[in-house]
């Protein structure tokens, strides 16, 4: 039984080839996995926040086009007021001005803003059924056009694209938001990779350690013995505890050098016999 179990943990020894590979190996799956975490954190990161930041930047343009549209119809509706040949309400697409209101709506629903283009939609609402008396204000001979204009209408506009203003700071602080987002998801995306190369350094430095230890160092002590045993003689008795190739070599050499010195003895023997007998 103790020669099975030590024929067991023989075979367990690790050579070595193998030794120096578990290591690199190691270091090389530690730099390869913090890298694919780091790609791929950074990948989510990047498409979640990209289509964020890309959301904001088509409601911005809504809103542009919202502030546009309304300002295009007021000085339109000013045009019909300033020349008397003129007494029809120009045209305005409602239909897209509610839907892009509805298009901010949904965007902003996210962090809590709906409410903004809610405020836009009710504001929209009364500047438009104010707009709508301009055809009977046109044809009263007591109301005074102008003041109609810049004492009924033009206040109600002025809340319009108040809201219009509110709605587009908040999408622009939604903006400004994702961006920070998307540079703190940069950042922890690259906290993986940061930490693996530490941890790739540090196990450079430990095999460096292990091998100036475990192989260089003994291989020096061998070749000093082995200069010793040739130029002077002596014995060559370096042992170091081991259990691979190296602690083999050693042991090996050992060996050659006592059957040597044995073998110089006898043949030194020898000729002092042969000297003596002649």
């Amino acid at each position: 039984m103790p020669g099975k179990f030590r024929k067991f943990f023989t075979e367990l020894r690790l050579s070595m080839r193998t030794k120096l590979t578990l290591s690199l190996s190691a270091i090389a799956v530690t730099l390869l996995v913090s890298s694919i975490i780091s790609v791929m954190e950074y990948t989510r990161m990047s498409n979640y926040v990209s289509e964020l930041i890309a959301d904001n930047i088509r409601s911005i343009n809504v809103a542009q086009h919202l502030a546009e549209a309304s300002n295009s119809y007021n000085l339109e509706l000013l045009t019909v007021i300033g020349d008397d040949h003129l007494n029809t309400l120009p045209d305005f697409n409602q239909g897209e001005f509610l839907s892009h209101c509805d298009s901010l709506r949904n965007a902003l629903r996210g962090g809590n803003r709906s409410h903004l283009a809610d405020s836009v939609e009710y504001s929209y609402s009364a500047y438009m059924l104010t707009s709508l008396e301009l055809p009977d204000v046109l044809k009263s001979d007591f109301i005074d056009t102008r003041t109609w204009y810049f004492e009924r209408l033009q206040p109600v506009y002025g809340r319009l694209r108040a809201d219009i203003d509110a709605l587009s700071t908040a999408i622009y602080e939604e903006l400004e938001r994702n961006s920070a987002t998307f540079d703190r998801g940069f950042y922890r995306s690259v906290i993986p990779s940061t930490v693996a190369v530490a941890v790739g350094l540090l196990l450079v430095l430990l095999l460096l350690f292990f091998l100036l230890v475990y192989y260089v160092n003994p291989l020096y002590k061998m070749l000093g013995g082995l200069d010793n045993y040739r130029s002077f003689g002596k014995k060559y008795n370096y042992d170091f505890d081991g259990d691979d190739q190296l602690k083999a070599l050693n042991d090996g050499i050992t060996e050659i050098t006592e059957e040597n010195q044995q073998l110089r003895r006898r043949i030194k023997a020898l000729r002092e016999a042969i000297n003596q007998r002649s």
